[in-house]
């Protein structure tokens, strides 16, 4: 019999018996891992400076083509970098609205080659 896999979740917690409410199965892991890159500033992470996507530099331009097209080129290069390890990129599509920035990632989890979509709004745009 094998042990199932259980990672720690993001954001990590603590529940009212001050034990970690933080677990999380291995897909839900992968996205959290995915967001962690999309909303962490390059330099933000002292022991990893090279560490995010820079997604968050775009929040307060204008929404353009060209802004939706930078987004997708950072947000697909640093998740490329971080997690090629874990993930296989397929298709990123940044979608820039008013002053809203949406991010959907498509992509194959490698141990277990299951393919998930998932989507993220940049924190501070509206919406």
């Amino acid at each position: 019999m094998t042990a199932t896999r259980v990672d720690i979740a993001f954001p990590y917690g603590i529940d009212g018996r001050r034990r970690t409410s933080a677990a999380a199965n291995r897909d839900q892991h992968v996205r959290d891992l995915v967001e962690q890159v999309l909303f962490t500033s390059p330099g933000e992470r002292v022991m990893r400076p090279d560490f995010g996507s820079g997604l968050l530099r775009l929040v307060f331009e204008p929404a353009s083509v060209e802004v939706a097209a930078t987004a997708q080129y950072l947000v697909q290069t640093a998740l490329e970098q971080q997690l090629s390890d874990v993930l296989t990129v397929e298709q990123v599509s940044v979608e820039a609205v008013d002053s809203t920035i949406t991010v959907s990632v498509s992509y194959v989890v490698r141990a277990t080659q299951q393919r998930e979509v998932a989507t993220f709004r940049a924190p501070g745009s509206a919406g």
